[in-house]
């Protein structure tokens, strides 16, 4: 990949590092407990009851490392997840961070992991600004080096050179998706607007170039935009994922009327002129849209897509909607060795996330 900028150190890649897929061995999951309750306004009370819900399966297949914002909330985390019966059941499953937050989407704000051919993991620390959406950051943008120095793990800044200087490189958990095998996700709309204020005057070429040297990535497969109501500015993990090293399930809208319906057209017709590092075509697998999810005349993000593959498990959000079953029967046809669970998250998508979006694996 074709680079302006070279890297200040040797690189994760150089190292043999790579990020592998999220079907891998997992020794964790990382989480936040809710407690920014403007990231749901008025919806706020529901919200810890599905963490919880998410929690008692994720504990049953790897252990979950919660964060919380402090001792108080630790202790209110405690009650609640003894009042769920996750607590004392599962106690050994789980240990409590208290590291203070700004908000809970660990997807985006936590450490991105690598791992070498020895085993070894470490983590990647990228910078995040909310998304160049809030200015309230710099707690959240800490997790990667409390995460680093609790595990003893080495850890990796991403630098790339700016004008005159240099920077951590801005990038979210949710803007990617891997399928260990060299193969990267990702869309236009995200990493390579500049009116997002993410990368401003880097090149789609110094983004690969990046891509491939913190995460062992050998070729960027590009989609155009990300679904209406996502403010994330387009991230791939509502609309198309790897489930398998040349599979991948791919949101689709059949509503012509419906905004997503063009958008996801042109990403699926995108996906299935995608090869893989051999030549060989990507097997797209259509995944439903639920029907739009609107609260107070705001269209949410609402997607299948959003799932997340634990070790035996995958968690998929529904909706109270026609096409949950299909979502589920596609997700269970190309993951069948996993448990398929679904969790409501009708109140939880209030937040512009769901599952994926709240969830980062730590490889085993």
């Amino acid at each position: 990949m074709p680079a302006k900028q070279t890297p200040k150190v040797l690189t994760p890649a150089a190292l043999g590092y790579r990020m592998p897929a999220e079907w891998e061995p997992q020794r964790a999951t990382w989480l936040a407990w809710p407690h920014n309750r403007s990231d749901w306004p008025g919806k706020f009370a529901p919200i810890p009851y599905v963490y919880a819900e998410i929690v008692r399966h994720l504990a049953k297949s790897s252990r979950v490392e919660l964060i919380v914002n402090d001792v108080k909330a630790l202790d209110d985390a405690r009650k609640l997840l003894t009042k769920a019966n996750v607590l004392p059941a599962l106690e050994d499953r789980i240990v409590f961070h208290p590291w203070p937050t700004n908000r809970g989407w660990l997807r985006d704000s936590g450490p991105i992991f690598v791992k070498d051919k020895t085993g070894r993991v470490a983590v990647t620390d990228w910078h995040f600004n909310a998304w160049a959406k809030y200015n309230d950051w710099e707690l959240d943008d800490q997790l990667p080096v409390h995460v680093a120095a609790h595990r003893g793990y080495g850890s990796f800044l991403a630098e790339v050179e700016g004008p005159g200087e240099w920077r951590q490189m801005v990038l979210e958990g949710g803007s990617i998706d891997v399928n260990g095998r060299g193969l990267l996700l990702t869309t236009e709309e995200c990493l390579l607007s500049d009116v997002q204020q993410r990368n401003p005057g880097m090149s789609r070429e110094e983004i690969e170039a990046s891509l491939g040297y913190m995460l062992g990535v050998k070729k960027v497969l590009w989609l155009e935009s990300g679904i209406v109501g996502d403010d994330t500015h387009g991230h791939v993990d509502d609309i198309a994922r790897f489930v398998a090293p040349r599979t991948v399930l791919a949101a689709t809208e059949r509503d012509p009327e419906d905004a997503n319906h063009k958008i996801l057209q042109n990403n699926l017709k995108t996906l299935r002129r995608m090869t893989d590092l051999q030549g060989r075509k990507l097997e797209v697998v259509p995944l439903p849209m639920p029907s739009p999810v609107v609260f107070n005349g705001q269209r949410v993000p609402a997607s299948y897509a959003n799932f997340y593959i634990s070790n035996r498990t995958v968690l998929v959000p529904t909706f109270d909607d026609p096409n949950d079953l299909t979502a589920l029967n596609t997700i269970q046809r190309v993951l069948p060795k996993h448990s398929i669970v679904p969790i409501y998250c009708g109140d939880l998508i209030w937040g512009l996330g769901a599952i994926h979006c709240m969830t980062q694996q730590e490889p085993l």
